[in-house]
């Protein structure tokens, strides 16, 4: 959900042309998947703070939806522990409490090590071309500002990172933690584009190039500790928030 599948704006346009040809054609999870990285993407650019109430009436008329697909949406939100849900209440987003910040890292420095020690010894030349395309990509994110595409290909990175190791279970729980830490970063981060410095990255590559898996672990351990460290769990105040002004930028 949280990483290039394809951009948002060509989701809801594909699934617009299918509404138009046919509507048995009608592809719901990809108008659903639309509408999930709209509202984590205002999450993470801070336009909704944590704590909000997403009202689904509210939500489908800011983003020109039926309520069954916003509450489909804020179900697949939930599971992913981006939206909290509350019988007889609603959504709001989700609001991590420093405990639950620190249990994510704390995963986070047991398991990624070890992927990282993994990956290096069984990456190819392709894959490491591949980091190196990532990297460049990030680079430009930090050049052109870009805190959303920075927070997104960090969490991309390290994703890839644990696909090059090859293991499917250690992928699918490290796409769950970064999905977690994409979250807490773009609340708690500092004000800069990402707590995920692009240059720890080079290093990590620099260790693949040189097929040394012990030095990734270890960077890969004071990279994840760096990012903790310049966390803030301080927030402003759960001010009112006009969703229609939120979607229609």
């Amino acid at each position: 959900m949280l990483y290039l599948r394809a951009k948002a704006h060509q989701n809801k346009e594909l699934y617009l042309s299918m509404k138009q040809s046919s509507t048995d054609q009608i592809d719901h999870e990809l108008l659903e998947d639309w509408i999930v990285e709209q509202v984590f993407d205002a999450i993470i650019e801070r336009q909704l703070p944590p704590g909000h109430k997403l009202s689904e009436a509210a939500l489908g008329k800011a983003l020109g939806v039926g309520r069954m697909h916003i509450r489909r949406s804020l179900l697949l939100l939930a599971s992913r522990g981006v939206v909290d849900l509350y019988a007889n209440r609603g959504a709001f987003v989700s609001k991590p409490s420093v405990e639950e910040a620190q249990e994510v890292f704390e995963a986070r420095i047991e398991v990624e090590p070890n992927i990282t020690r993994l990956a290096v010894t069984r990456a190819s030349k392709k894959d490491i071309a591949t980091l190196r395309q990532h990297l460049n990509d990030e680079h430009q994110a930090h050049i052109d500002g870009d805190r959303r595409a920075a927070i997104r290909l960090s969490g991309q990175f390290h994703l890839t990172l644990a696909e090059i190791a090859g293991n499917e279970i250690l992928t699918k729980l490290v796409r769950e933690l970064i999905t977690r830490t994409s979250l807490i970063i773009g609340i708690y981060g500092s004000a800069g584009v990402s707590n995920c410095h692009s240059d720890d990255h080079e290093k990590l590559l620099t260790a693949f190039n040189d097929k040394d898996g012990e030095r990734a672990a270890q960077l890969m351990v004071k990279h994840l500790h760096s990012i903790q460290q310049h966390l803030s769990f301080q927030t402003g105040e759960n001010e009112g928030v006009d969703l229609l002004s939120v979607f229609s930028k």
